[in-house]
């Protein structure tokens, strides 16, 4: 067997993609711990500052903290002086960390590391043996997943996404009837409900354990018009009831996905509309290839949405279910007109608008 010959300059240049990897992988786990425990939004305020100062003002334990701060300063994420042992947060790179920044704090993705990297030896056997990896085995993601939609749902679900139906706002301040599908933690009924008091929400949800937490913000809110309920959504049997229904990121990890969107069609009222939030991206591999986030796309479907699905003899569409698949499935489902949007502030998600035929 002939030894092939290599080009040693791609050699060099790959082992450095590696190691830029290896780095990259272990600084998102730094940037989780950073957001969780607040100090980029604290570091933001301050003026260049001691480990000590920082930790002070973070209320953290100051040996902890200087750690961090190194993983930081090497991943030249904050900037340090070593005269003076001060370190400081960039205001462009607190622009993309801090809670501030609302939809551009990307810091928040980083807590899906931690998430999915638990259940990595279950999804080895996964690839070995087939199957999925259930739901309950993810302790965090609900936490996680809240965190992460509600700072794009507060930025523009009220003033940017629902304008973009013709006539639903003035629909919802005289009151209709609202389904969300899916709705986790309950954010978006909460908003909606609190937005539009005349209006009726209902939440469905497979799992008691979010639904808590929604029912716990519309009591806190002093919602009487916001209503949570255990559901396969898979099997809804509600026909002609709902004006409107939403699905924020929740069909591609189906394991019945077109069940899901035909009880959605049954549900919705002649000339009722159905709003699905999902991720941007193609169905086609060799379109994706410039997607600024394909590979976590792709592992995040390989690692969650894909497997979880999977775990139940599902579909197993994957979050890169993609744009083509998306509008073939509405329109299989006798949902029609649709219009596909994209958003101000959200760079993650496509707003597929169809209506019932």
């Amino acid at each position: 067997m002939t030894t092939p010959t290599l080009d040693e300059t791609k050699v060099a240049a790959f082992a450095q993609r590696m190691t830029d990897t290896l780095n990259d992988a272990f600084l998102a786990f730094m940037i989780s711990i950073g957001h969780q425990t607040s100090l980029f939004d604290t570091m933001a305020h301050l003026p260049p500052a001691t480990s000590e100062d920082i930790a002070r003002a973070a209320g953290l334990q100051e040996r902890y903290v200087r750690e961090w701060l190194g993983a930081m300063v090497t991943g030249r994420i904050v900037a340090y002086d070593p005269a003076q042992k001060t370190y400081v947060l960039p205001a462009e790179h607190a622009a993309s960390l801090t809670r501030a920044a609302g939809t551009n704090n990307l810091a928040t993705f980083m807590l899906f590391a931690s998430c999915i990297g638990a259940v990595e030896p279950q999804v080895v056997q996964c690839f070995r043996n087939g199957g999925g990896v259930p739901y309950a085995a993810y302790g965090r993601f609900h936490e996680i997943m809240r965190a992460f939609s509600s700072q794009i749902l507060d930025a523009t679900l009220i003033e940017k996404t629902l304008p973009l139906m013709p006539g639903l706002i003035d629909r919802l301040q005289r009151g209709i009837d609202v389904l969300d599908v899916g709705c986790g933690s309950g954010h978006a009924i909460n908003l909606m409900g609190r937005a539009f008091p005349k209006s009726r929400f209902t939440g469905y949800d497979f799992s008691e354990e979010p639904l808590g937490v929604a029912r716990a913000e519309a009591s806190e809110w002093g919602l009487t018009n916001a209503k949570f309920f255990a559901q396969d959504v898979a099997a809804m049997a509600d026909r002609e009831r709902f004006d409107f229904i939403t699905a924020f990121d929740a069909i591609h990890d189906q394991a019945k996905p077109r069940k899901v969107l035909a009880g959605i069609a049954a549900a919705l009222r002649p000339d009722g509309t159905f709003l699905m939030v999902d991720d941007r991206a193609s169905s086609y591999l060799h379109e994706n290839l410039d997607h600024p986030l394909g590979p976590y796309l792709y592992a995040v479907s390989t690692m969650h949405c894909m497997t979880v699905s999977l775990a139940l003899d599902g579909e197993g569409l994957g979050t890169v279910w993609g744009e083509q698949k998306a509008c073939e499935l509405l329109a299989e489902a006798r949902l029609a007109e649709i219009i596909v949007h994209t958003q101000p502030g959200d760079v993650f998600n496509n707003y597929y608008v169809s209506r019932r035929t």
